[in-house]
């Protein structure tokens, strides 16, 4: 039987909560590890942007965008009923996450590379984001409630890039957001998705994921 080919970067969060999306539906799917330093032809065969994560279906389509992996995956078995309720406001915070959280933190994390501005700024820019996300925190244990949505497993591989820049800081700061971090650092769904990956040879099969 054909599955899935996925083409990921272990450490990209765009490909984290792919990963973490087609963990939890269950998914089958043939893993291929890259280098983004080395991106392989086969990649921008299909898909000419080359970034990752890229998903090849076996009747043909390519998703090239890791929110439609995950909403994708979802599609296929969704038992905890991440992407139900909420929609609008799930779509809107990850749509903010993906345009302006990700832009400042980019720059908070590589600011040496962005001199118009010093690293307090770009820090006191993330902050407004991460403030907003404790305070919701603060009464429920998930973004959105007291259980897991969708929002929560796609917003996590950029807190955590974030946390991790100045990770005191962040822990003085956003209290409840740290336990909820720590909490998603350390679940079953996140710990198996960062296994290391051998790097796929180009001709060759990639690693098998079968569930």
């Amino acid at each position: 039987m054909e599955l899935p080919i996925l083409y990921s970067f272990r450490r990209c969060p765009y490909a984290m909560r792919a990963r973490m999306a087609l963990y939890y539906s269950k998914i089958s799917y043939e893993h291929r590890e890259i280098l983004l330093s080395k991106r392989p032809q086969a990649l921008y065969d299909i898909s000419p942007k080359g970034t990752v994560p890229v998903i090849q279906l076996p009747d043909g389509p390519v998703i090239d965008e890791s929110i439609d992996i995950m909403k994708w995956a979802l599609q296929q078995s969704d038992r905890d009923l991440w992407y139900k309720d909420q929609l609008s406001d799930q779509d809107d915070m990850i749509e903010r996450n993906d345009t302006e959280f990700k832009y400042w933190l980019d720059r908070y994390k590589y600011h040496v590379r962005y001199p118009e501005n010093s690293f307090e700024e770009y820090q006191s820019q993330l902050a407004k984001f991460l403030g907003d996300y404790n305070l919701r925190l603060e009464t429920a244990n998930y973004f959105l409630g007291n259980k897991i949505s969708l929002v929560d497993v796609a917003l996590m591989p950029f807190i955590r890039q974030a946390a991790h820049v100045n990770l005191s800081w962040f822990t003085d700061e956003f209290s409840a957001l740290s336990v909820w971090l720590e909490k998603q650092k350390t679940s079953q769904l996140f710990t198996s998705i960062m296994t290391k990956y051998d790097l796929w040879i180009e001709g060759k099969r990639g690693l098998i994921f079968e569930k």
